[in-house]
């Protein structure tokens, strides 16, 4: 029988379930079945959404264009699959073809049914299953194994004897007992939030975790917040589950690699599934945990196109697909701690470090006290008792870690004749200097030049750099180590880790890799390195300027620098023996701020209650909701009247008992307000329920189309919901 069919495919309109096309089949698709659709002159990649038997009389029918091609080598996504990219679509305002198709491996929608049999021939190949000999045949079997668990089908390869697990802190089996329950099926899966300390072992109670799931007969999924952190979790797990399979995705897989990981993951052949946000809609049959690690970091917020939260999209998934989700950190978002608070999420806590070992003593350096440099020089990168600190370290033959959140030699060139600086002809940023390579980069828009060798308004040919970064402090901090001599012989080794030096495919493992084997003294580098990883060896953390993130308009900015500096405090006294003299300095010039206060205490609990205390006599998340529409034009003008035309139509769309409940506030330009010849302005939506934003967001979203061509050099606008950066 001829079927009607709605597919969902990758052509803009607006949020919701009216940006499906329709199709005519010969053949009845199930939902979540890949298809090959004509789109005008193109053929495109699309997924079967509904679809509805109709005859061939059906005069409306027959004025629809025909299927192009069925995927019908694969199982169709699961209908949890498409439930969660409906949510997401709807929820975050953006076409549901354009969500679907984006959370897709890349190399997939490139394939077609002959091609697709060729891939899953290969990957059962490789995994041992039973071979895929022509595609009538793989049809059949899956057929004839419909009602048959995808999990029972994988063939697991023959597991060694299992490897020796730590014993538990009595804090981690407290933890365990409420959680392995929900984790098995003997209790109802919940949301857990785990505040544990750094170094109190949340990777060891994961992993309890995810063993539990998979004995169960379930699959985990495990989400970290950069690709960097992934290595060191996947040997983690690699080595407490060698008989099990275990995937990884995220962007740094090649796209054959990504595609086959997903489809093991699909089809229910991988047990374990390790991955950055983009992993959150990675279809798994049997999912029974999902793990999100440093489930505050801003990372797990997509910054373009569907600008999704993967932690909160966690644990929507977690509720629809019957899974545990368990949220970790030890500086838990303040929106995390409320739920908990409230009783949304269960709260589980971890306050010792494994071996009872002591968080590191934090010493706060008044930057105005130090000696002051002769007239014409700039203020040391270390103040004495820092530097003779990390002299300390060197001399007993311990590693010291500095942390300055600004890549690059200097964030700026400056000529001290006319006051020329190096800003960026396409955006509203200095573009900083690199000394490596001798170049000018702007880390908005891309924009790179060589350094000139004079000033290009005046001539002057002494131009010299402005402000510190990692780069220029792995300088400094080599110069003014020299002649300190390691306990073997030799000179002090400094090292930097940024994204500068982590470029090329294996160097970060490489320098990991030093800093692990002792063969660094001192380690410079930015927010990438205080994150997640083990420094047995490091005694000694540094945050060298952290100023720069007090003075903001950001209303989160203390929450991200108290939750930077508690990561980084963390890296230090991992080792149970060190952890009675580690430490961490802090240099500031603004000693008095009450973050300060707060870190020396290390008590995330009494810091979190002030600032929500603060968010809610000021009408802030989590005690309202946010959007952020934020639109680009060539002339800022233009940009503003379209903000205030969105503005007017949205008050129009309010009826009177709701007008209340939604306030706007006047466009204004971001921090950076103009990137690659573009201008940027924003306006901010507030609502008091998460109900009445979403209901204005549904009628608003898709008339802002019908105002652009009143704003000619309009160039594009997205809402933003649930935003990070204000």
């Amino acid at each position: 029988m001829v079927s009607r069919i709605q597919v969902a495919v990758d052509a803009p309109q607006h949020a919701g379930m009216g940006d499906v096309l329709d199709y005519e089949s010969e053949h009845v698709l199930a939902p979540g079945t890949l298809v090959l659709v004509p789109l005008g002159r193109r053929v495109v990649p699309g997924v079967v959404w509904d679809e509805s038997p109709a005859s061939e009389g059906d005069a409306a029918l027959h004025e629809l264009r025909p299927v192009h091609e069925a995927l019908q080598s694969l199982p169709p996504l699961p209908a949890s699959w498409c439930a969660l990219v409906a949510f997401a679509a709807r929820y975050y305002q953006r076409s549901l073809g354009e969500l679907a198709l984006a959370v897709l491996p890349p190399e997939l929608r490139k394939l077609d049914d002959a091609g697709l049999l060729k891939r899953l021939r290969k990957l059962e190949k490789q995994l041992g299953v039973a071979p895929v000999d022509d595609a009538p045949k793989a049809k059949r079997r899956r057929k004839s194994e419909a009602a048959e668990p995808l999990g029972e089908r994988a063939v697991t390869p023959a597991a060694p004897p299992a490897p020796q697990r730590p014993a538990l802190t009595p804090e981690q089996a407290q933890v365990l007992g409420v959680l392995l329950p929900t984790c098995t099926g003997q209790a109802a899966p919940a949301c857990h939030l785990l505040h544990g300390v750094t170094g109190s072992g949340k990777t060891e109670v994961y992993l309890r975790a995810a063993e539990a799931a998979l004995d169960a007969g379930r699959q985990a999924l495990v989400l970290v917040p950069e690709i960097n952190l992934t290595p060191q979790l996947e040997a983690r797990f690699a080595q407490r589950f060698p008989g099990r399979r275990m995937v990884s995705l995220h962007s740094g897989l090649t796209p054959v690699q990504r595609l086959a990981n997903w489809l093991a993951a699909h089809l229910g052949h991988a047990d374990l599934v390790l991955g950055t946000r983009l992993a959150i809609f990675c279809p798994l049959p049997r999912l029974g945990l999902i793990v999100v690690d440093e489930e505050h970091d801003p990372s797990y917020k997509q910054q373009d196109g569907a600008r999704y939260s993967a932690r909160d999209l966690a644990v929507y998934r977690g509720k629809q697909d019957g899974a545990t989700v368990l949220l970790g950190s030890a500086t838990p978002s303040l929106e995390s701690w409320q739920h908990a608070q409230t009783g949304r999420y269960q709260r589980l806590t971890m306050a010792e470090r494994v071996g009872q070992g002591a968080l590191p003593m934090v010493r706060v350096i008044d930057m105005r006290e130090q000696p002051k440099p002769p007239a014409g020089h700039e203020v040391p990168p270390l103040s004495p008792p820092l530097l003779a600190a990390v002299q300390q370290r060197i001399a007993s033959g311990e590693q010291s870690l500095l942390f300055l959140n600004r890549r690059g030699f200097a964030p700026v060139l400056t000529c001290g004749a006319c006051g020329w600086k190096s800003g960026c002809p396409h955006c509203s940023a200095w573009r900083v200097f690199h000394k490596l390579d001798r170049t000018l980069r702007c880390h908005h828009c891309g924009y790179t030049e060589r350094v000139p060798k004079a000033c290009p308004d005046c001539g002057n040919l002494d131009i010299q750099p402005l402000g510190r970064g990692t780069e220029r402090l792995e300088e400094q901090v080599a110069t003014m180590l020299q002649g300190v001599e390691r306990p073997g012989g030799g000179s002090a080794r400094v090292a930097r880790i940024d994204a500068d030096t982590t470029r090329l495919k294996g160097t970060l493992e490489q320098q990991l890799a030093a800093v692990h084997d002792g063969d660094v003294d001192v380690l410079v580098g930015t927010q990438m390195v205080t994150k997640g990883h083990d420094f047995r060896r490091v005694t000694l953390v540094a945050a060298v300027n952290p100023d720069s993130a007090l003075f903001t308009a950001d209303f989160r900015a203390p929450e991200r620098l108290f939750a930077t500096l508690m990561q980084a405090a963390g890296r230090a006294g991992r080792d149970a023996e060190a952890a009675e003299r580690s430490e961490m300095y802090v240099q500031t010039w603004n000693p008095g701020h009450a973050i300060f206060a707060a870190l020396s205490s290390q008590d995330f609990a009494s810091f979190a209650q002030s600032q929500l205390r603060e968010r809610e006599m000021a009408g802030l998340p989590p005690f309202s909701h946010l959007a952020l529409l934020r639109c680009e034009a060539r002339e800022a003008s233009v940009a503003e009247a379209f903000l205030r035309a969105a503005r007017d139509l949205a008050r129009g769309l309010l009826s009177e008992p709701h007008e209340a409940e939604v306030m706007f506030y006047a466009p204004v330009p971001p921090h950076v307000a103009k990137v690659a010849g573009f201008e940027r302005r924003q306006m901010l939506v507030e609502a008091a329920s998460r109900a009445a934003l979403q209901r204005l967001l549904a009628q608003w979203s898709p008339l802002l189309p019908s105002l652009r061509g009143g704003h000619k050099g309009l160039a594009r606008w997205a809402i933003d919901v649930d935003p990070l950066g204000i």
